[in-house]
């Protein structure tokens, strides 16, 4: 039996529709992101001096020059307290709002979703003015209110000592931003089936035990995107500090972290001349952080709520 002949398949045309809607955007961001960002990676390895290439020079010197290593690891050490603070206390209470926000026997849920989400909306600069005029020992209202309720005796100028000042900004910036990882948590929960709890329910689980045995093991992948984006959004963080404590991020350097720190290193600051080429290793070391941090989430959390999945 003769076989009929097999006509070679023909290959499909490049589909150059999708070059064209993809070019603009890959040309701004290549523009405005990654040809900054390998420029400032190239400018890390430059001597200021000489304007040679210097190797890791500048590195060695951020990481053991008695002038810069104390200010950098300091910076380093602050920005991690700074976000150990967000995670303990900012997500967990997100968390805990989001539950309350998601019974469906709560009324008034938009009014408090709203209330809770406006300090996101509004300007750091007001964030940081108005709390600045709250906390203030000689015109704040914080002293005042603390008598009211007869707490007067733990009041301090919280603002201006150095073991409190960057507790209490990291705290006003949880209660700018709790609004975010909450409303993340919130949708989430939306999404559990409601056949689910319902059954849970109906086999006689109390709402705690729905909550931690079923709710919160199907929002495990919520619960990493909010940790690394707490991560990488504290390790930019820059604004509020810069706004409250200046560049200098007084007092004696007690809220210095890494943005205030590229900041001051790169343009400089009343008597400190501004250095670009070691900015641009500050800026190397906060992209070396965020990278082994996002890394480690891919690696680990990732795989882990996987195969937990699975």
């Amino acid at each position: 039996m003769q076989t009929p002949p097999t006509h070679p398949k023909k290959r499909k045309p490049f589909p150059t529709h999708i070059i064209v809607f993809l070019a603009p955007a890959v040309l701004i961001y290549t523009l405005f992101m990654i040809y900054p960002l390998i420029d400032s990676l190239r400018l890390s390895f430059i001597s200021n001096e000489t304007g040679g290439f210097v190797g890791f020079e500048n590195y060695k010197t951020l990481f053991t020059n008695d002038l810069w290593s104390v200010r950098f690891w300091g910076a380093l050490k602050n920005n991690f307290v700074f976000f150990l603070i967000h995670m303990l206390v900012q997500n967990p209470i997100g968390l805990l709002l989001a539950a309350l926000l998601s019974r469906r026997t709560l009324r008034w849920t938009n009014t408090y979703r709203t209330l809770l989400f406006m300090p996101t909306m509004l300007s750091v600069v007001i964030i940081g003015f108005i709390w600045q005029l709250i906390l203030s020992p000689l015109w704040g209202v914080a002293e005042g209110f603390m008598t009211f309720v007869g707490i007067e005796q733990y009041f301090q100028p919280w603002l201006g000592l150095e073991n409190t000042t960057l507790p209490t900004l990291a705290l006003i910036s949880v209660w700018q931003f709790i609004g975010i990882p909450m409303m993340l948590f919130y949708a989430a929960l939306l999404g559990i089936p409601d056949e689910l709890v319902e059954a849970a329910y109906v086999d006689g689980a109390t709402a705690w035990t729905v909550f931690w045995r079923i709710k919160f093991p199907l929002i495990l992948p919520t619960v990493g995107i909010v940790g690394i984006l707490t991560f990488v959004g504290n390790f930019n963080a820059f604004d509020l500090i810069y706004t409250v404590k200046g560049a200098l991020a007084g007092p004696n350097f007690s809220t210095d972290i890494m943005g205030t720190l590229f900041f001051r290193t790169f343009f400089g600051q009343q008597l400190q001349l501004g250095n670009p080429e070691m900015g641009a290793t500050v800026a190397a070391i906060m992209l070396l952080i965020i990278l082994v941090g996002v890394l480690l989430y891919m690696v680990g959390w990732q795989r882990r709520i996987q195969t937990y999945e699975a």
